[in-house]
């Protein structure tokens, strides 16, 4: 049966999931859901996950809960679940070239229910919560979080309220929250204001925190790495590349790996690359001091004032380091961070592969590219990039873009406009066919 267990390596407490945690009640660690993986034969469990594809059960069509042998346990017919998964592996051969490779595959969870990687993890989130007898449940939220949690509540009948930064969330996010029913609550700070504020708040309060520190989130977001290798029928690619905010999705992945390892579906890890913005890079900066000391028993320190226009990343002091931490560590992984102008510029090439996505997916395609640049990827190495959300969570960035109109804040608070390097045609004619068949060339 599984059991929650702190990741302190000179704590271990355990603690059963039926325990209303967040975190480490003795020391205030972060929890793992822990299951007695070495129990199940690989092989028929292969079987019956690629059987389940043909069903017409929800939990069976889940590419959430149809892996639920390695889940929270919960009857079936309690699951809160929008057939979430099933996100595809597109191969993208104009972001490959401009990344200085032959080939690139990105798997892009942008194709979820309401747009993000989130749905993985709140559909697993809110069945717990309901499971626990709550009836509201909380969030802080740069916007992802906020629509996901939001849309299943709504499915679940409980209450929603999430916290959000003020002026640091896209509208396209924001407007999916509010139209599912949740009570947004805007916080004069940043998200690290409003992470620490939801988290003191949930402690004594009837609402439940579904942030990624809640281990049952990472549960659902784990899956990532299960439905990736049976797309790949078990073929595990040299590297991974995700982008890192709160590093909960590196975290998680990472977390489904390493259950493979100990069941023998797999023999060894993919090198787990993680991507920051430079402007909001805590876990790039903990890696640097790792690399040049020698030592990984290092602390990280929060970038106060994060900045980026990839808000999905723009945290400054992410809850899941030390998890993420881990399967660098394990994977022999690495951190790279990229600038506003390379997200800006890989994002738009993206596009031209016909594969929409928000800001903070496109760090992957922009540090492969980099990486590739400094010889840290090898020619013939075979990588999946994560996409974490869709192109439509952040439409006037794009616009912006192609009309030659983006720019940030720097943290000395100095206004930067960004070359439209890649920018899409647009132009603006009289209402005559003259006129238009003179800009357009025919």
């Amino acid at each position: 049966m599984p059991f929650l267990q702190c990741i302190e390596s000179n704590c271990q407490a355990q603690f059963d999931t039926h325990s209303r945690i967040y975190t480490c009640e003795r020391c205030g660690g972060l929890l793992d859901l822990v299951h007695e993986v070495r129990a199940f034969d690989p092989e028929q469990l292969k079987r019956s996950w690629d059987q389940r594809l043909a069903s017409k059960e929800p939990a069976n069509q889940s590419g959430v809960w149809r892996f639920r042998e390695l889940l929270p346990e919960v009857d079936e017919a309690n699951i809160i679940t929008m057939i979430e998964g099933n996100t595809q592996l597109f191969d993208a051969p104009r972001s490959a070239e401009y990344a200085g490779r032959g080939q690139l595959t990105f798997k892009h969870l942008g194709m979820n229910p309401t747009g993000s990687f989130k749905d993985l993890g709140m559909t697993t989130g809110v069945t717990q919560a309901q499971k626990l007898g709550a009836n509201s449940v909380a969030c802080a939220s740069t916007g992802n979080t906020s629509a996901s949690m939001a849309a299943y509540a709504a499915r679940a009948g409980m209450k929603a309220v999430i916290f959000i930064p003020s002026g640091q969330i896209s509208l396209g996010k924001l407007s999916q929250a509010l139209d599912y029913g949740a009570t947004v609550v805007q916080i004069d700070g940043d998200f690290d204001d409003a992470m620490r504020l939801v988290r003191d708040i949930t402690k004594d309060s009837p609402l439940y925190l579904l942030n990624s520190v809640n281990p049952f989130r990472l549960e659902g977001q784990k899956t990532i790495a299960f439905e990736m290798l049976q797309q790949r029928d078990w073929q595990v690619p040299d590297r991974i590349v995700v982008p890192g905010g709160n590093l909960g999705n590196s975290s998680a992945i990472a977390k489904g790996l390493l259950e493979l390892i100990e069941m023998g579906f797999i023999d060894h890890l993919p090198q787990i690359t993680i991507i920051q913005a430079e402007g909001a890079n805590p876990l790039y900066q903990l890696w640097q001091r790792i690399q040049s000391e020698g030592s990984d028993t290092q602390a990280l320190q929060p970038v106060k004032g994060a900045t980026t226009l990839a808000t999905a990343i723009k945290i400054g002091n992410p809850v899941s380091w030390q998890k993420s931490l881990r399967g660098l560590l394990k994977s022999h992984g690495e951190v790279e961070q990229v600038s506003e102008q390379e997200i800006a510029d890989a994002k738009a090439i993206i596009g031209r592969d016909g594969i929409g996505c928000e800001p903070a997916s496109a760090v992957t395609l922009a540090g492969i590219r980099k990486l590739v640049a400094a010889g840290r990827i090898q020619p013939n190495e075979d990588i999946v990039a994560i996409l974490t959300g869709h192109v439509l969570k952040d439409p006037d960035y794009v616009v912006n873009y192609h009309r030659g109109e983006l720019s940030f804040t720097d943290k000395l608070g100095q206004k930067h406009l960004l070359s439209s390097n890649y920018a899409s045609q647009w132009i603006q004619v009289g209402a005559d066919r003259s006129e238009i068949e003179k800009a357009l060339s025919l």
